[in-house]
């Protein structure tokens, strides 16, 4: 009699039920350990990348034989928990990443368990009306109409991206998809000159090349000047260009600045220009009571991005981009292979994912963000999100009352400054200017390797600034005090040390 396969198959991937539910609830308790240390723990290692590979066996073959599972895990557990930098950390400051909502956390190992494919329907029931909904609501809470189309990528360059393919493919005037960019006049791409290298990046992959893009001048607020962004239209329309997209900056990385967005609304709707915003930072403030004014033109826009893994509190990846018309996305992404079958009846026709995205095969993203969402509510994300922006003007006006720190900017919720030492705050020359610049570059690597605070950095107007974002519901009034007094410490430190060997910069 033949042996069928079923009889000796070794199944060693698989996990008998006792196993998993022991191996389960121990990690659950180490990562409920760690939640609860985590403000005790310093934000970033101090470690080099040699260490790192060190540490895992840089170099070691791929194991011949299997290991304990339980053994794996608890080794695992304790790399990432002592040699992580933790954006959830209440004094991480430095990139738009949240603190991640932990029923996120156990939304992700929910989606990883059933493990649905969310491109096509039929594979992914109820997953798919999960990220349906999802998008409406994100769509809902900033403002935007609620039957646009959209999709969840994974974070705010592809949903911008996502975005930016619809507007060429629209605005192109012939067919893109099968002639390619360069079968009609130049497309050219407008934003400030604050805007996120998601487009530059956008622009070459697309094949449009970087010098599409015209950077556009900004005002004292950094915001895009309107009156330059007409004159480069109207240059390019006579020298026989074709301005296709126009991105309006919904709260920019750097300083949280926000473009003139209604008077950019109407331009477009003047030019016949798409106009889309990159709202992945800063579009969910438009929940706010006293949300900016400009937000209101979401409403106007033909496109907008918008990153729920940064102020909607999701855990990484999670992206979101919303397209007005939604048969922009199905016109700019979707094929039909011979080998796809997942038509529905006409009466009742599903929603498959892979026509609206660069993705085949997708993973259950929404479930993190669909319970974030759920959990927090509308009213909750008000005081967050409020909570946050209070925490950024606290900061700023901590550093405009101390005689070492320079308060710069303000913006949504991130806050610019940097250390200047009180005999430098007045009558600088270049080389005063040139060791300001220098020190405050010297004082950001420190910060951020001793692991206390993690900032990150800005440039304005030739000045090195530090910069701090607030988009932590974990971060206090306490952690604030924390970053002003590391800022002043490191600072003199190293300002000391530095001053010997350049010129006081007293006139």
């Amino acid at each position: 009699m033949t042996t069928s396969v079923s009889d000796t198959r070794d199944a060693r991937a698989e996990l008998s039920p006792d196993e998993f539910r022991a191996l389960g609830h121990r990690l659950v308790d180490q990562i409920a350990g760690f939640l609860a240390d985590l403000p005790s723990r310093p934000v970033a290692p101090n470690t080099t990348p040699r260490a790192m590979r060190a540490l895992i066996g840089d170099g070691v073959p791929v194991p011949a034989t299997g290991s304990d599972p339980g053994a794996l895990l608890d080794e695992a557990a304790e790399l990432l928990f002592a040699h992580s930098t933790f954006n959830g950390h209440p004094r991480f400051f430095g990139y738009i990443t949240s603190s991640a909502s932990p029923i996120g956390a156990l939304a992700d190992m929910l989606a990883a368990a059933v493990n649905p494919n969310c491109g096509a329907w039929s594979l992914s029931p109820i997953a798919t009306e999960i990220e349906r909904q999802s998008i409406r609501w994100i769509a809902e809470l900033i403002g935007y109409t609620p039957d646009c189309g959209g999709i969840l990528v994974s974070g705010g360059n592809m949903a911008n991206m996502v975005c930016l393919i619809a507007a060429i493919r629209a605005r192109a005037g012939w067919d893109v998809r099968a002639r390619g960019v360069a079968a009609g006049k130049p497309l050219v791409a407008y934003a400030s000159s604050e805007v996120h290298t998601w487009l530059q990046k956008g622009l070459d992959l697309c094949g449009l090349g970087t010098d599409a893009m015209r950077a556009i001048p900004v005002d004292a607020s950094l915001a895009m000047d309107v009156v330059a962004l007409r004159r480069v239209i109207a240059e390019d329309r006579a020298a026989g260009r074709e301005p296709a997209v126009l991105v309006g900056t919904a709260g920019s990385v750097g300083t949280g600045a926000i473009d003139p967005l209604p008077a950019l609304a109407q331009l477009c709707r003047d030019e016949g220009i798409w106009f889309h915003v990159d709202g992945a930072y800063g579009a969910p403030a438009a929940v706010l009571v006293d949300a900016p004014p400009a937000f209101r033109a979401f409403a106007d826009a033909d496109s907008v991005a918008v990153d729920p893994h940064k102020w909607l509190y999701a855990p990484i990846e999670a992206g979101c981009a919303l397209v007005r018309d939604p048969e922009h996305l199905r016109h700019a992404f979707s094929f039909h292979p011979p080998y796809f079958r997942f038509d529905g009846a006409a009466e009742d026709p599903p929603t498959n994912f892979y026509e609206l995205g660069p993705q085949n095969s997708r993973g259950f993203r929404a479930l993190k963000v669909w319970l974030t969402i759920r959990q927090i509510g509308r009213d909750g994300y008000r005081r967050m999100i409020a909570d946050d922006i209070a925490l950024a003007r606290e900061l700023y006006e901590l550093a405009e009352s101390h005689d070492d720190l320079e308060a710069l900017t303000h913006g949504l919720s991130i806050a610019t400054f940097r250390y200047v030492p009180s005999d430098l705050r007045d009558g600088r020359d270049a080389a005063g200017d040139a060791h300001v610049n220098a020190l405050n570059t010297e004082i950001l690597s420190a910060l951020q390797g001793e692991g206390e605070v993690y900032l990150s950095n800005a440039i304005l107007g030739g000045r090195f600034a530090l910069r701090a974002c607030v988009v932590n519901f974990r971060t206090t009034s306490a952690d604030l005090r924390r970053v002003v007094e590391a800022t002043v410490r490191v600072g003199r430190r190293i300002d000391a040390a530095m001053r010997p060997n350049v010129v006081s910069g007293r006139r």
